[in-house]
């Protein structure tokens, strides 16, 4: 077999099993979603055509621009929130001072093994209006009850907070692995030449740790604009809390307007092409990648 490969000059890459799974699995179905995308289609009988009616559609439909600036909010929070909580919890995880270090782990990572869906109902309890435990805790302290998911204006915030809260952990593996991986004798030389903590983290940890952050970063970009369960689980009133990805489940699976569907999916595609073009651009402009 590999003779008659080598003779016709077939390369070994494309019977190679990536090359197959990706074929399958990611190539035929993006080029199968965006002839889609320019059909009406409600998934039986044979696609109609109608050019770019599904995209012009969008620059209409008010739920598609609440869907975009929903994620683009969840996005940014995410990047800022995730990166910092996973880097701080990494830090306290490998200080040679903290005790039970097996124990705490475990403990850090135990919300990503969690089902999102049974943690989406448990905050839709405490985030209740009249019985939450949040609420309930903000009386205590002499304040209002807070309309958590039935208002635009906080409806937001539990989403956030779940999504962080649950992807957090993850993060905060690949983060400590990094750690793990810088030698002790650099802190050791800036700890002889008189380098403080502070110092140490921003002229040794930080810059060390760049390709780890840019791969988090790149991550939770894909994991953020495909968000579905959190936003779901707890919706807010209207399209207020609605994601672009549950956005386009709604349209292909409530409402069967799968070519509208796949306008939206190609749109997310182009999206996340073009965020992970500019990340790249900004680590090569600075001599990272």
């Amino acid at each position: 077999m590999f003779k008659t490969l080598k003779k016709y000059r077939i390369p070994y890459l494309f019977i190679s099993p990536f090359f197959v799974l990706f074929l399958v699995f990611q190539l035929i179905p993006i080029i199968w979603t965006t002839f889609i995308s320019f059909t009406e289609w409600k998934g039986l009988g044979s696609p109609v055509w109608v050019g770019l009616d599904n995209y012009r559609l969008m620059t209409q439909d008010y739920m598609v621009a609440d869907a975009f600036w929903n994620t683009l909010l969840y996005w940014i929070a995410g990047i800022i929130g995730i990166l910092l909580f996973a880097l701080m919890i990494a830090l306290c995880l490998n200080s040679s001072r903290l005790k039970f270090h097996k124990f705490f782990k475990t403990a850090s990572f135990l919300p990503y093994v969690c089902a999102s869906v049974a943690m989406g109902l448990i905050f839709g309890m405490l985030f209740d209006e009249n019985a939450g435990l949040i609420n309930e805790i903000i009386i205590t302290f002499g304040g209002d009850r807070v309309p958590w998911l039935t208002s635009s204006a906080f409806s937001k915030i539990p989403v956030i907070i779940l999504f962080n809260w649950r992807i957090t952990p993850w993060f905060t593996i690949i983060i400590l692995s990094g750690l793990l991986n810088i030698s002790r004798e650099y802190y050791e030389a800036a700890t002889v030449d008189g380098a403080n903590i502070v110092q140490q983290f921003f002229y040794i940890t930080v810059p060390l740790l760049r390709n780890i952050m840019f791969f988090c970063m790149l991550t939770i970009t894909v994991d953020t604009w495909k968000m579905f369960n959190e936003s779901y689980i707890l919706p807010g009133p209207g399209s207020s809390n609605t994601s672009l990805f549950q956005l386009i489940y709604q349209s292909a699976f409530k409402t069967f307007k799968l070519g509208y569907a796949s306008a939206l999916s190609v749109i997310l595609i182009l999206i996340l092409l073009v965020i992970s073009i500019v990340q790249f651009a900004i680590r090569r402009r600075q001599g990272e990648v």
